[in-house]
């Protein structure tokens, strides 16, 4: 009998211990995923806002550069307000304005617009013969293993000719970027020693960001650079990183709720990328 009242006791202290934990499982926030800068973490290529919101004019910063910085070592971007072209490289993140001038950025001052990874090249392409810019890209179009990824793109070397813009602070009502970028202030470097970083970004994320490239350039002193509009390069490699997952972060609030985005922008993209 006591034997029998020992087990059923047993049973119960059991069966009590498996319920709780059962709660308790229940009850344990959801897994938040690797730490930063963990192995699925730099395989990500993470955005701010889309290419076609901007184009719209949407152009107050949603996030913060410490935040961003979270999320790559290699990126770019702009400045609120437009503020700026932004150059992220070795995990520092500089602005260039309209003077030419690059800057390290505030952590606290925000972004509409960014793209960020954490660079591990996955292949290096060798620069054999002289080349510019779209000779240069069409190029590495025919090295990359597919053209449904996304692709993160570095290059270091001394280029002959580089020809960057930048674009000034805009103030509200906000024009579209095409506008803005008609009157973008235009700088060319010679025989100067720097690196260029950005994506290429597959077309089914038309309306998300810029298909195809999308570059930035940055001297090696970090004092100048810009958005890429054309260089020649003499001889080198670049180096290319695959990245098979994409993250996006839309704003929170603003004009971004409102825009319309159904619209076909392409055009606009024409005008505003060259």
């Amino acid at each position: 009998m006591v034997q029998d009242a020992l087990l059923r006791c047993a049973a119960v202290a059991a069966a009590s211990l498996l319920i709780g934990a059962c709660i308790a499982l229940a009850l344990a926030p959801p897994s938040v995923g690797p730490a930063l800068g963990g192995d699925a973490d730099r395989e990500t290529l993470y955005q701010v806002s889309t290419i076609d919101a901007l184009l719209q004019g949407v152009y107050d910063g949603s996030i913060s550069f410490d935040e961003l910085a979270t999320h790559g070592d290699l990126g770019i971007g702009c400045g609120d307000r437009l503020d700026g072209e932004l150059v992220g490289v070795d995990g520092e993140w500089y602005l260039v304005r309209t003077d030419g001038r690059a800057s390290p950025t505030a952590g606290n001052a925000m972004t509409p617009f960014a793209t960020a990874t954490f660079f591990d090249p996955d292949m290096t392409v060798p620069i054999d013969e002289p080349k510019n810019l779209t000779a240069l890209e069409g190029y590495l179009e025919t090295k990359i293993p597919s053209k449904n990824l996304f692709y993160a793109i570095r290059f270091d070397g001394t280029f002959p000719r580089v020809v960057t813009r930048s674009v000034p602070a805009q103030e509200k009502p906000y024009p579209r970027l095409a506008d803005v970028t008609a009157n973008q202030t235009v700088f060319t470097f010679e025989n100067v020693t720097g690196t260029a970083v950005g994506f290429w970004t597959p077309v089914l994320a038309k309306g998300v960001n810029v298909p195809g490239y999308h570059l930035h350039f940055i001297t090696s002193d970090r004092n100048a650079g810009g958005h890429l509009l054309d260089m020649t390069v003499a001889e080198g490699s670049v180096q290319v990183d695959t990245t098979t997952n994409f993250t996006m972060v839309l704003p929170a609030g603003g004009d971004f709720w409102t825009v319309d985005l159904s619209e076909n922008l392409s055009e606009d993209l024409k005008r505003a990328e060259k």
